[in-house]
């Protein structure tokens, strides 16, 4: 399956129900995106909507991989506010769909976010925080990410199961 990429797409009803289904699909298959399955598309809608207001405001950049007209992967930009701070932008909400993933779409959804922040003026690096326990570091490695920082225990996901928040860094 090859997805095509979009950078900074019109948030249209069928785009914003796709991202709902993939959020949504991606956390009940065990994805790490800031909920724990099981969820249903209430428990991420108003969580998806505060992010694409964001968007529209332009405080956040999106990029979608499509299959068609489905979505199939998505990722946020962020922008920092921060004076000293504003070289470098936070990657957010990285989610590819079950149905896509093991087939290269996390790599080519990775590939997309960098070369948007590339094209940001005075961007410099990308930043991300995952959870720990799951191998993500080892995957965002894989995509020139380093780890540069790790909180042990910092994401608790269940009664006695808390993980590290481990944070990666990609140079641009």
């Amino acid at each position: 399956m090859a997805l095509f990429f979009v950078a900074d797409p019109t948030v249209t009803r069928t785009l914003r129900a796709g991202l709902l289904k993939t959020w949504t699909d991606a956390s009940n298959a065990g994805g790490a995106i800031g909920f724990v399955p099981p969820v249903s598309p209430l428990d991420v809608e108003p969580v998806l909507d505060e992010q694409l207001r964001a968007v529209e405001e332009g405080r956040m950049r999106l990029v979608v991989g499509l299959d068609g007209e489905r979505v199939r992967a998505a990722g946020f930009l962020e922008t920092n506010t921060h004076r000293l701070m504003q070289h470098w932008v936070w990657a957010k909400t990285v989610m590819v769909h079950p149905k896509a993933q093991g087939r290269g779409a996390g790599f080519a959804l990775m590939l997309s976010l960098a070369s948007l922040a590339r094209s940001m003026p005075g961007i410099e690096a990308v930043r991300l925080s995952c959870r720990g326990g799951l191998g993500l570091e080892d995957f965002y490695a894989r995509c020139g990410y380093k780890e540069v920082g790790r909180v042990p225990g910092a994401i608790r996901v269940g009664p006695h199961d808390d993980r590290d928040d481990i944070t990666m860094l990609l140079s641009l």
